[in-house]
């Protein structure tokens, strides 16, 4: 009987064939490659090697985003203590810090973020919020990942809850990122979206070179770091903006997971050192709205603060792990500022409620308006050479 074609093909030659056949081809490619950079027409590069962290000989290893750490002490076994913030981790090698962006290689520590942003943004100043600073103006926003807290309400915990390597990032080392801030005319570089704290080496190199090149220099932050740290960052920082968030050392534990004393301290320093300080207060429902704890908070910000420190009291939405709460009431918000008021703070807003009156400030002594906002957007402002028009009175902050 003949045999009939099926076009049936015994799959072991099948792939042998193929074999040969992409032998030939990638033959065929290398030399065609070879052949055109012989000439010139096209240039060829092949990853470099990651560089070994105990071989490495310069401060900053661009290929793997990393930049010794500051802060940190040896201790036995090759383990290193964090000296940055207030948990002061102990860590083995091959481990990292609570902050999940500091890390033990061979006995020293580094940080992961360092020039590895994973958003940048421009932003209207207003949104930071700092509202006595060069009103109306934007600022270059930047931001990596990691935190130091693990608040159960942050809007950004994709980005402070995350590792190093869970997001896409940029390489934007601090002269490149001073170079853009020039670039797009902006009235300064802002550390925000996760702290500021965690990636502190980025944070000093860039605004050493910032204030170099009269940019200015802006943290929002948690404010639980260590002193030494602090005191240093701010020679070189324009504002700083502090998350307060409560005024109870249990919510503070429980809620954020993080220590009200040296939240406390820190604003004590950033007063003592003449950086421009302004205060905001998230206020959730059922966690830290008690007004008696609200009224202590703002009669402490009296006393050791002054009267003048802008404190803003902004509207919680339902996000992370408190989902299951309500947006606070906006009259919760009202009661608040009332309160603060009431203790002697002169300048208090409320945000998070685009188009309510206190978006904006107004004069201490006549109670007039000085600068309209619609949330983030600044219809007038008429603060003159740093005072009110309509009293005279200093206002207190950075107009030009």
């Amino acid at each position: 009987m003949p045999t009939r074609e099926t076009g049936y093909s015994h799959p072991v030659k099948q792939l042998s064939r193929w074999r040969i056949e992409m032998s030939r081809k990638l033959i065929l490619i290398i030399i065609s490659a070879i052949l055109l950079m012989t000439a010139g027409l096209v240039a060829i590069s092949w990853p470099a090697p990651v560089p070994q962290i105990e071989e490495a000989d310069r401060e900053v290893i661009p290929d793997v985003g990393l930049r010794e750490a500051m802060f940190w002490q040896e201790m036995e076994g090759n383990r290193v203590l964090c000296e940055l913030c207030f948990r002061r981790c102990v860590i083995p090698v091959g481990g990292r810090g609570a902050c999940r962006v500091r890390e033990n290689f061979a006995g020293r520590l580094y940080s992961l973020v360092h020039s590895r942003p994973s958003s940048v943004m421009i932003d209207p100043i207003e949104k930071e919020p700092q509202l006595h600073h060069r009103p109306g103006t934007e600022i270059l926003c930047v931001g990596t990942v990691g935190c130091n807290f693990r608040c159960k309400q942050c809007h950004n915990w994709t980005l402070s809850q995350a590792s190093p390597t869970d997001l896409r990032v940029f390489d934007l080392p601090p002269a490149q990122l001073v170079e853009l801030a020039l670039e797009r005319g902006v009235t300064a570089i802002s550390f925000t979206y996760n702290d500021p704290i965690v990636l502190f080496e980025y944070v000093y190199d860039t605004a050493v070179l910032a204030k170099e090149a009269g940019v200015g220099l802006i943290w929002h932050s948690n404010g639980a770091i260590a002193e030494e740290p602090l005191r240093k960052l701010l020679r070189y920082t324009t504002a700083v903006t502090i998350d307060l968030k409560g005024f109870c050392e249990e919510v503070y534990r429980e809620t954020f997971s993080g220590d009200l004393s040296y939240v406390l301290r820190t604003l004590k320093i950033i007063r003592e050192e003449g950086v421009w300080l302004e205060i905001v207060n998230l206020v959730i429902p059922t966690i830290n709205d008690c007004m008696d704890d609200i009224r202590a908070m703002s009669e402490w910000i009296v006393e050791h603060l002054g009267p003048d420190v802008p404190l803003h009291f902004s509207r919680f939405h339902p996000a992370y792990k408190l989902t299951h709460l309500p947006a606070t009431p906006i009259r919760t918000l009202e009661e608040a500022h009332a309160i603060a008021g009431e203790a002697g703070i002169n300048f208090v807003t409320i945000g998070n409620v685009p188009g309510h009156r206190y978006n904006s400030t107004f004069c201490p002594d006549t109670g007039e308006r000085l600068i309209h906002r619609v949330h983030f957007t600044v219809m007038y402002n008429k603060v003159v050479d740093g005072r009110s028009p309509f009293s005279g009175r200093p206002v207190p902050g950075i107009w030009e």
